[in-house]
């Protein structure tokens, strides 16, 4: 049976005046994918949360999709208080345990998670913290141009989030909160009365607030990653009475391809890629022919399950190269829109997808136009511990 015990929120209503972004800081693209995709999937993935909620800014319900798909939101409202009260209201009475994260800390570890929910045995909630080890000092003049005297740092410690708390006791603390603004809900559940327990952080989980933030966190992204690729190879038949479905597109054409799907032999193969570059088998694996419920079905599907795996494991889809080998049709008038189709269905941008298309000078049973052939090439980048 489904729980809803553990539940996330990500915080993801702002809209990033400070980072010099075009968008909203949280949509911005980081290693391919928006910045809260990449904490979206960490908490998805991991197997003690049953239920994640995304709290967008009014308006940003496209963004959200263009970002991450349709997944479960709630709108938030005017401070980050009011919309985590937002996604609190949201998870009703069954929720035990809630974690609540800042869509711009992209890089979460499921260490921090496996510490939090522990922590949370004993106190009411916890949160990530690491120790602060450089020197501090006040401003005298109090405009960054004066030194004045050094501040002790014994027991000072830089808060990170996501945080981490007993549901009842968090949702009490935001629905009586009657002070300032907080900058934080663990500051919240204090004031009430609860005990906070502070784990190891993590420097990963830096945020993300101005321009130069997503230079450096491209380049800890990147030194988490390494490029892999994998081919993919499929052949259907040419019959009379069928539709022909080519990249995930119906061309008009006198046969079409047969098989147990609707024989997209073009996305068959792209599937098939991007499955070896996880070492996750092949298409029939997945989706056996012996199985009724694929009868007919569309190859998108297939495609998407695939990228779904990758993206599942902290992957990023770089690059896809098709090559269709076939007499008839041309594939020349249809290029761009497979190229499209391909690219959507896989949250790339067109640059990304190749795709050509050759004949076999009518040798073997392509040349005869018996069927058609496909082969693509899918590089990814996977996670170092994936790689190994």
């Amino acid at each position: 049976m489904s729980s809803n015990k553990t539940a996330a929120i990500i915080v993801a209503a702002g809209t990033g005046a400070r980072s010099g972004s075009a968008v909203p800081k949280q949509y911005a693209p980081l290693g391919g994918r928006a910045v809260l995709a990449h904490s979206y999937d960490a908490l998805r993935r991991h197997p003690a949360i049953d239920r994640v909620v995304v709290v967008i800014g009014a308006g940003q319900e496209t963004a959200l999709k263009d970002a991450i798909g349709d997944v479960e939101h709630v709108t938030g409202g005017a401070t980050r208080r009011r919309s985590v009260l937002a996604g609190l209201e949201a998870l009703g009475a069954d929720v035990e345990h809630v974690l609540i994260h800042d869509a711009a800390r992209p890089f979460l570890s499921a260490a921090v998670i496996d510490s939090l929910l522990t922590a949370l045995d004993t106190r009411d909630g916890a949160v990530p913290a690491l120790p602060l080890a450089d020197t501090l000092a006040r401003d005298t003049a109090l405009s960054g141009t004066l030194l004045g005297g050094t501040v002790s740092r014994d027991g000072l410690h830089r808060i990170q989030t996501p945080q981490a708390f007993r549901y009842p006791v968090v949702l009490a603390a935001h629905r009586n909160w009657r002070g300032d603004e907080p900058t934080d809900d663990a500051q919240m559940v204090r004031a009430a009365g609860g005990a906070v327990a502070l784990v190891p952080g993590d420097p990963m989980l830096e945020k993300i607030t101005h321009p130069a933030d997503f230079a450096a966190a491209d380049a800890r992204l990147e030194a988490t990653l390494r490029t892999r690729m994998a081919t993919g190879f499929d052949v259907h038949r040419l019959e009379v009475g069928e539709e022909l479905w080519l990249g995930g597109v119906l061309i008009p054409h006198d046969k079409g391809l047969s098989g147990h799907s609707d024989a997209d032999v073009a996305l068959h193969a792209i599937t098939d890629a991007l499955l070896g570059t996880i070492a996750a088998g092949d298409i029939g694996t997945h989706f056996p022919p012996s199985d009724p419920q694929w009868r007919g079905a569309d190859s998108a599907q297939f495609l998407q399950h695939a990228a779904s795996l990758i993206t599942d494991r902290g992957g990023i889809i770089d690059f896809i190269d098709l090559t269709l080998i076939c007499e008839e049709p041309k594939v020349g008038p249809h290029r761009v829109a497979m190229r499209d189709r391909i690219a959507d269905l896989l949250r790339l941008k067109p640059g990304q997808v190749s795709i050509k298309a050759t004949t076999t000078e009518r040798l073997g049973f392509t040349g005869r136009g018996e069927g058609i052939a496909a082969q693509a090439a899918a590089t990814v980048r996977v996670p170092e511990e994936l790689s190994a």
